[in-house]
C-alpha cells in the first residue's frame, strides 16, 4: 500500500492496531528466539511440579512451566518490551481479518466431540444419557479453561511458534510441536495412572492436534487469541453440556482417528507449507 508521499507503507506486526502496547516487534528479535531453549525450560521446570502436584490434576506444569519458560527468555533476549508484547497479544482479535474463521476456532472441538460420540455409538460402546454439567455452568467454564490455555499458549504459540516457522514448513512446525508437547504431557498421564495403551493413543491424537492450532494461527493473522479460544473450546467439549457424558466420546482412539484424519483434510486443502491461503 502506498500513502501518495513516500513509497510502500510497511505493516509491521505488533502495532497498536493489534493489540499490542504500540511499539513494533522487530522481525529480528523473533528470529533470535530459541524454541530448543524453550523446550528444555519447559521440561525443567515441570519436573520438580510433576514430584509434588495431585497425580489427578497436573495444573502447575500444564499451566506455569511453558508461561514462565517463555517469559525467562524473553526477558533476557527482549527485555521489559518483549514481555509487554507477548500478553498484549493475548487480545489481539483485530488479525483475525476473516470473520469465517470464528466458526472452526469456536465449532471444530464440539463437532469433534459429536463425532467421536456418534462413532462410539455406532461401534455398540456403551454410552450413558446423561450431560456432563448443566448449561448455566459453561459460561464459568469456558472462562477457566481460557485462563488454564493462556499458560501454555503464551509459551507454545506466542513464543515458539513463530521463530519454528521462519526454519521450517507449517507442517513440520506442527509436528514438531506436537511431539515435544505430548512427550511433555507423558509424566502427568502417567501420574494420573493412564495405561500404555491410552498414552500410545492420546499421543496420536495430540500430535496432529498441533498441525489444528498451527493451521487455525497461519489462518487468522497469526493471532494468539485465535489459538487461546480454539484450545479453550478443546478442553470446555470434553465438560460440554452438549456432548452426553461418556468416556467413550472422548477415547484417545477415535478422537485419533478423526483427528488425524482432520489433520490430512487440512495438509491437503491448505498446503503443507504454510497451511494457509493468501485470502485469510
Amino acid at each position: 500500500m502506498r500513502d501518495g508521499r513516500s513509497g510502500p507503507v510497511i505493516r509491521r506486526e505488533g502495532g497498536s492496531r493489534n493489540g499490542f502496547d504500540g511499539k513494533p516487534a522487530p522481525a529480528d528479535l523473533t528470529m533470535k528466539r530459541s524454541p530448543g531453549k524453550f523446550f528444555v525450560l519447559v521440561f525443567a521446570l515441570s519436573f520438580p511440579m510433576w514430584l509434588l502436584e495431585p497425580g489427578d490434576w497436573p495444573i502447575s506444569s500444564a499451566v506455569i512451566a511453558p508461561l514462565v519458560a517463555a517469559l525467562i527468555l524473553l526477558g533476557r533476549a527482549e527485555g521489559a518490551g518483549g514481555v509487554r508484547r507477548l500478553f498484549g497479544r493475548l487480545f489481539d482479535y483485530r488479525r483475525i481479518r476473516a470473520k469465517a474463521w470464528y466458526a472452526p476456532i469456536f465449532l471444530l472441538w464440539p463437532f469433534i466431540g459429536l463425532l467421536a460420540f456418534g462413532a462410539a455409538r455406532l461401534m455398540a460402546i456403551p454410552a450413558s444419557a446423561e450431560w456432563s454439567n448443566p448449561l448455566v455452568a459453561t459460561p464459568l467454564l469456558f472462562t477457566l479453561f481460557f485462563i488454564l490455555a493462556i499458560g501454555e499458549e503464551l509459551g507454545w504459540t506466542g513464543y515458539a511458534i513463530d521463530p519454528l516457522l521462519r526454519r521450517h514448513s507449517a507442517l513440520a512446525t506442527g509436528l514438531i510441536l506436537g511431539i515435544v508437547s505430548s512427550l511433555w504431557h507423558l509424566a502427568p498421564l502417567i501420574n494420573m495412572g493412564r495405561n500404555a495403551g491410552w498414552i500410545a493413543w492420546w499421543m496420536v491424537w495430540a500430535v496432529p492436534l498441533r498441525i489444528l492450532f498451527v493451521w487455525i494461527y497461519t489462518n487468522t493473522g497469526k493471532s494468539l487469541f485465535a489459538v487461546v479460544v480454539f484450545h479453550a473450546t478443546l478442553n470446555l467439549s470434553s465438560s460440554s453440556p452438549f456432548i452426553p457424558k461418556t468416556d467413550s466420546a472422548w477415547d484417545p482412539a477415535i478422537l485419533g482417528v478423526i483427528t488425524v484424519v482432520s489433520a490430512v483434510v487440512v495438509t491437503i486443502g491448505w498446503g503443507w507449507r504454510t497451511l494457509a491461503r493468501s485470502d485469510s
